[in-house]
């Protein structure tokens, strides 16, 4: 089956990207207001792009009325957020956080989790996330409805049973992050399996070497 999105309803456009790009990791973003109030949201139209620069992108959708949602007002305003991800210990809460609440409630609260202080930026760090990080606003773009957030990762914090001795790679038995498939599907990552690039294959081989089973492990 063949689509032109130039045709497309903007639905339907959702529908297919979000059904067959995927998964997505979830970004718990945190922000706060000109009040002081703690804004907690997620967002799965979000990635790592680049380490030097460290960037992230968080892609924002406005309300359907129009109007900017509190994250992006923050952001803009602030200049700075945080980005958490989402394990399983703490994924009805982010749920709960993705609820349209009027802009002076504190989701974090509200959903049961704990507010801690970061390290380089006012908006607060989530003390039950597993990794955490602080960013600033290197650069915004506005395509029509939709906000796209490019965040320099200014500070990081990890939980230090999510590493290994050394401190360089994370414990995939411990450290199992879910992400968003479709609708409200999501997955966890507890399945991991690992797969090398030959070190020394001759071009006649390629196409045999994608027949070459994988080792999977827990």
């Amino acid at each position: 089956m063949d689509f032109d999105f130039a045709e497309l309803p903007e639905t339907d456009r959702y529908r297919l990207l979000t059904n067959f790009v995927g998964p997505r990791p979830i970004a718990l973003v945190t922000t706060i207001d000109e009040h002081g109030c703690n804004n907690a949201a997620p967002m799965s139209f979000f990635n790592v792009f680049s380490h030097e620069q460290p960037l992230l992108i968080l892609g924002m959708q406005t309300r359907p009325d129009g109007t900017a949602k509190d994250t992006v007002a923050n952001i803009r305003r602030s200049g700075e957020f945080v980005v958490h991800m989402v394990d399983m210990a703490i994924a009805n809460e982010m749920i709960v956080t993705g609820i349209n609440f009027p802009s002076d409630v504190d989701e974090i609260e509200f959903a049961g989790l704990t507010s801690t202080p970061s390290v380089k930026v006012a908006a607060p760090r989530i003390e039950e996330s597993p990794c955490a990080m602080e960013c600033k606003v290197s650069q915004i773009l506005d395509y029509g409805r939709r906000t796209i957030v490019i965040g320099e990762v200014v500070q990081m914090y990890v939980r230090d049973e999510c590493l290994d001795e050394r401190g360089r790679y994370v414990r995939p038995e411990i450290y199992q992050l879910i992400a968003r498939l479709h609708a409200d599907n999501y997955i966890v990552a507890d399945n991991q399996f690992v797969l090398k690039r030959p070190t020394e294959l001759h071009h006649e081989e390629v196409a045999g070497y994608a027949n070459v089973s994988t080792k999977r492990s827990k």
